[in-house]
């Protein structure tokens, strides 16, 4: 079995950590999206590791949710 890392916000943007910290504290929305990407990341590396096996097509939208997420969450980093 190959060995999966969560992709944990700030490992995704280790520069951005500060702001990350600071959003979550400031941003009730900016909160919220990281909390969900926490989640969805979660699942994904729990999928991925067969600790809670689902099927492709699952796999492949929590993935395209997580990369959504992720995309949303970058841009607030970035105002």
């Amino acid at each position: 079995m190959s060995s999966h890392t969560p992709h944990e916000l700030h490992e995704e943007f280790p520069d951005k950590a500060d702001r990350i910290s600071e959003l979550k504290q400031s941003d009730a929305r900016f909160a919220r999206l990281a909390e969900e990407y926490h989640e969805i990341n979660r699942a994904v590396h729990r999928a991925e590791t067969k600790l809670e096996p689902v099927d492709n097509l699952t796999e492949g939208e929590m993935r395209k949710k997580r990369a959504a997420l992720k995309d949303e969450i970058y841009g607030m980093l970035t105002d």
